[in-house]
């Protein structure tokens, strides 16, 4: 199969080079309904994996980009704060855990087991 037509680079760069005009034109031409973009790649001289990758960056939604969230850092509580504080940790089981942090009466954590054990039945 021969070409009719060939394309002599004559520049210092090995490579052609597409403006985004050139590029927009030809993925718009493979998106024509009945168009392939293999057949349409072969038309304009363009290798098939150029036009989807040219489609790909062209047609893809735009990401916003990558930057800092603002961060506050708090100073740690004092050791003995949080030793008063206290923390139970129960498990029932190997599924079920709970964990209560700070100041917490006999009856709320009896309630809690209670419900927990009532659960699982």
């Amino acid at each position: 199969m021969a070409k009719s037509e060939v394309e002599v680079i004559t520049s210092e760069r090995r490579r052609r080079h597409w403006s985004r005009a050139e590029k927009e034109r030809i993925v718009a031409a493979a998106l024509e309904p009945g168009a392939t973009i293999l057949g349409v790649a072969r038309a304009c001289g363009v290798h098939g994996s150029q036009v989807f990758r040219w489609r790909q960056q062209l047609c893809s939604k735009p990401t916003s980009a990558p930057g800092f969230a603002a961060v506050t850092v708090a100073a740690e509580p004092p050791v003995a704060a949080a030793r008063t504080q206290g923390l139970i940790e129960v498990e029932l089981g190997a599924e079920t855990r709970i964990r209560i942090s700070g100041a917490a009466d006999a009856a709320t954590v009896t309630a809690v087991i209670t419900a927990l054990r009532a659960g699982k039945r």
